[in-house]
């Protein structure tokens, strides 16, 4: 027999494994699949302002249900992708987009971290030669040395 505390622990257990299924769902409607799937192309490509590395169809913050509500409205609106794209972009610049538009702006983002890797290979490669240049032949007096002590 399960004892009136033993019940009311699984009772707050099965409760706490419901938590996920309290979270809310958008459940925006749309007239057709096109829509639907402009929607969730773009909900999947646009970055929550607020987390770090969470595209807006994946965060439960507060501004990405409100980005989420807006790409609801622009697509029914009938703005195209790069529309919607443009004022995101406008609204909260480069961070919002995984790939960043390339600009003059945007350069250092998108080549930086090649010309670092260039720099790092040509520095390695300097002190490889470098320390391998550094090394000189044994004259023939330390040579036999090095051989007498070798022997012993």
């Amino acid at each position: 027999m399960l004892t009136k505390v033993h019940r009311i622990v699984m009772l707050f257990a099965l409760a706490l494994c419901q938590a996920p299924a309290w979270a809310a769902i958008d459940a925006y409607p749309f007239p057709d699949d096109e829509m639907r799937q402009q929607y969730n192309s773009l909900i999947a490509e646009l970055r929550c302002p607020q987390c770090l590395n969470t595209n807006i169809a994946g965060s439960d913050a507060m501004i990405a249900k409100d980005l989420r509500r807006e790409v609801h409205r622009m697509v029914l609106e009938g703005q195209s992708d790069d529309d919607i794209r443009a004022f995101m972009l406008a609204r909260y610049g480069d961070f919002i987009l995984y790939k960043p538009q390339l600009r003059a702006g945007t350069l250092v983002l998108w080549f930086g971290p090649g010309i670092l890797f260039i720099i790092a290979l040509v520095v390695i490669f300097g002190m490889l030669r470098r320390r391998n240049s550094n090394v000189t032949a044994l004259s023939d007096q330390d040579q036999e040395r090095l051989k007498q002590l070798l022997s012993k």
